[in-house]
């Protein structure tokens, strides 16, 4: 019996480690979207955002039967940033590091996951109203700090 359960056990292991061969980039790049860090800078609180998801995909592996797990991992993510919310809210140099963390979230979500507004809702526990307010004040934010170009001198 002992023998069986190492078996299914590096099976498992090689599953989900072939997985976040796959995933981890893109999730690795959510998190930092996230946590509003920068892109060209290392990403200490993005990196310990992934690993902490990937754990807890990782504790439910066997009881995926059948779902995505990139799906389970990025809804792990984001539910852990949603949980830790409270430390990304100063800004980073990021992207998206000066919206709020909310917005932040409903913008990666949307925009980077392409997930519809209804699964982003119900996801956050939030109506689909509020998620449409929170995308639109965020984009209109980010609209509003676009950079200009450089006029040549003459």
């Amino acid at each position: 019996m002992g023998e069986r359960r190492l078996v299914r056990e590096r099976c498992r292991a090689r599953e989900f480690e072939a997985f976040t061969a796959g995933a981890a980039g893109r999730l690795l790049h959510a998190a930092a979207l996230l946590t509003g860090e920068p892109a060209d800078r290392p990403a200490p609180a993005a990196e310990d955002l992934l690993v902490r998801a990937l754990a807890r995909t990782y504790a439910g592996w066997d009881r995926l039967r059948g779902e995505d797990p990139y799906e389970r991992a990025r809804r792990e993510l984001a539910a852990l940033f949603a949980q830790t919310a409270r430390r990304h809210r100063r800004p980073r140099g990021g992207l998206l590091g000066r919206l709020p963390p909310r917005e932040r979230l409903v913008l990666v979500l949307r925009l980077h996951e392409d997930i519809a507004e209804e699964q982003t809702a119900a996801q956050l526990g939030l109506p689909a109203e509020r998620v449409q307010a929170l995308y639109r004040n965020a984009l209109s934010e980010l609209r509003s700090h676009r950079p200009r170009p450089a006029t040549p001198s003459p």
